[in-house]
């Protein structure tokens, strides 16, 4: 409402300055001056002129009379693809709920950008997809803060934690682009922004801790009386293990899916999740922390003349373990990145590693460490010389690998399977191998202990309405997260229409859980296969010309509510089949190239468009 001076007791002055001040205001605020306004006139006394008053007040407000504070807000906001971010913003949230502050917690997907000018304390944690993209649900959010749309935020406190893997060019650069934008937009920083990589636990603790310092306020409320949490309702109880604390699970079976002949070798393997806690959804994913191949250990050990048995530090606790089982299960040898070529260029001035490092030397840099490991490194530079106990010193900690879960917890209670392609290539004269899936093939059998951790991802999941279509895209190991779907649909009695579109090289040798879809088919659980061999006919046949082939009915399905899941290969899969959907659109719903993009931003808003890419 717009106050006239015509009919209120307001000069125009005062009416201009209402004007502006009332529409900024959140529930809190607004129920904050209410009260203000009733101790004023009471002449109550003011506690402290502290942060919780609004900034929007005059200055010789702070020392009249006032009621108690109401808690100090905050918005935490999360963009996640795997499941972290949520993950983190969410202890943040607890945290700071802890200390009085009344939280909006919300996915950058949710959160409705054209609120952000009222919002006083913004909190981001955020990942970096691929090759420095924001995650899905990240996207609409981060286009409208770069967009000309976005407003000034100049009263904005702010801090950023930035997920990101080292090992990728554009390590945490979603967050960075958050942290930047909001700071030309006129926002303050609360904390500085902290990158994290794929071990992120310490850092991530830190970062929490420098927040709720800054943002805890004096207790205005009762002890104990803090806002009810955003997080807590509809929670089970957490297991005690966690990806800093893996479950030693015991593998019930490892088999190759893949037939006699083929070129693939796919091991789906059924884990044990008993005495553990561990719970987790259709959608979810499985961490699983691998060793390094304990022939390349060797040959490293070798080329850089070290010896296994010598005694080395891992671990923040500095434990000893001789240098052959901390290569092979502690240290990540496989992967080089930049910020480790810096520091074993200072342990080895002399190796010529600098040079790689030098100014104009960007594309050099970025194709010597694509495909190369630690061996290759010790092979081309003279390292020899340098001890392990500081060569350990600067080498990242070997990062579990993520798995879509391929059960339903209500068809295998107390188990979880998941399905897992070995990789195996030549390079430069050397064979070379996935680190977990050859661990997997090679090392891990039946009876086998592996640790574990369940990693939930609430961007992918089964639609709550069990009458609503789903529509599955997963060409190779991508259709595992689509046994579990189904598997839990049978489960449940979902009646819901499904279609699922699959590929892979053979149908002979390679049709991943063939028998189960065609159970699923006769007992009406799935409703419509269509499937893709690539190399069975003479020209490659892909997932997305089967989407195109019957584009009409695809077309149907999404007015009629569907929902969309792709799963598998983000660097080419994922994105033609992106590009298929939007034909479609242009095709059969006769949209205009620019109205596709937007229909299919709304789906992704409506979460009925998710992925879960890698």
């Amino acid at each position: 409402m717009v106050l006239q001076v015509t009919n209120s007791p307001f000069d125009q002055e005062q009416a201009d300055l209402l004007n502006r001040l009332l529409p900024r205001l959140t529930e809190s605020q607004r129920i904050w001056l209410s009260g203000y306004l009733s101790a004023y006139s009471s002449g109550a006394a003011l506690a402290a002129p502290t942060a919780g008053v609004p900034a929007a007040l005059p200055a010789e407000a702070v020392s009249a009379p006032v009621a108690p504070a109401a808690p100090k807000e905050a918005t935490v906001l999360f963009g996640s693809q795997t499941g972290n971010s949520s993950k983190l913003a969410k202890k943040l949230t607890k945290k700071l709920e802890e200390q009085g502050l009344q939280v909006t917690l919300a996915s950058m997907n949710d959160f409705k950008p054209n609120t952000l000018k009222n919002v006083s304390q913004l909190l981001i944690v955020v990942s970096t997809h691929g090759e420095g993209e924001p995650p899905d649900s990240a996207l609409a959010f981060h286009e409208f803060l770069h967009s000309k749309r976005a407003p000034k935020l100049e009263s904005l406190g702010f801090s950023v934690l930035a997920l990101g893997d080292t090992s990728y060019e554009f390590f945490c650069q979603t967050g960075k682009d958050f942290d930047k934008r909001l700071e030309e937009l006129g926002g303050k920083r609360l904390v500085d922004r902290v990158d994290c990589d794929v071990d992120y636990d310490e850092a991530a603790e830190q970062w929490i801790g420098q927040v709720v310092s800054a943002l805890s306020a004096p207790a205005a409320a009762p002890v104990g009386a803090a806002a009810p949490s955003a997080t807590a309702s509809g929670i089970a109880v957490e297991s005690e293990y966690t990806r800093s604390n893996p479950f030693q699970a015991e593998v019930l079976e490892n088999l190759n899916l893949n037939g006699r002949g083929s070129d693939r070798e796919t091991r789906h393997l059924e884990i044990s999740l008993e005495g553990s806690n561990l719970q987790y959804e259709p959608g979810d994913s499985l961490g699983i922390y691998p060793e390094n191949d304990p022939e390349l250990v060797a040959e490293l050990i070798e080329a850089m003349g070290w010896s296994a048995g010598e005694q080395v530090a891992v671990g923040k606790n500095g434990d000893k373990l001789p240098l052959g089982e901390a290569l092979r299960k502690h240290y990540e040898i496989t992967v080089l990145t930049k910020p480790l070529l810096e520091q074993i260029a200072k342990l080895a001035p002399s190796s010529g590693v600098g040079e790689l490092l030098q100014a104009g030397k960007e594309q050099e840099l970025r194709a010597y460490i694509a495909d190369r490991d630690l061996l290759d490194l010790a092979t081309d530079y003279p390292l020899k010389g340098v001890p392990a106990s500081e060569f350990t010193t600067v080498l990242r900690k070997l990062p579990a690998r993520l798995y879509s879960i391929a059960s339903s917890p209500s068809a295998y209670p107390g188990e979880v399977h998941v399905t897992v392609r070995s990789v195996r290539y030549e390079a430069r004269g050397r064979a070379r191998k996935g680190v977990c899936s050859v661990h997997l093939a090679e090392r891990v059998a039946a009876g086998d202990p592996i640790p574990v951790f369940v990693q939930q991802n609430d961007n992918f999941k089964l639609p709550h309405n069990p009458e609503a279509p789903i529509i599955m895209i997963g060409p190779g190991t991508g259709v595992a997260p689509f046994r579990a779907f189904l598997g839990e649909r049978e489960e449940t009695g979902a009646t819901g229409k499904s279609w699922l579109f699959y590929g892979d090289q053979h149908f002979a040798t390679d049709f991943l859980y063939q028998v189960e879809w065609q159970r699923w088919l006769k007992d009406g659980v799935l409703t419509r296969m269509d499937v893709a061999f690539s190399r069975d006919t003479d020209q490659k046949v892909y997932v997305q010309h089967r989407m195109r082939e019957n584009a009409k009915e695809l077309y149907q399905w999404l007015q009629d509510g569907a929902y969309v899941y792709v799963c598998g290969d983000e660097k080419k899969m994922a994105h033609d089949v992106h590009r298929a959907l939007l034909d479609i659109l242009v095709q059969e719903g006769g949209m205009t190239p620019e109205a596709a993009g937007e229909y299919m931003a709304q789906l992704q808003q409506q979460k009925r468009y998710q992925r879960d890419v890698y």
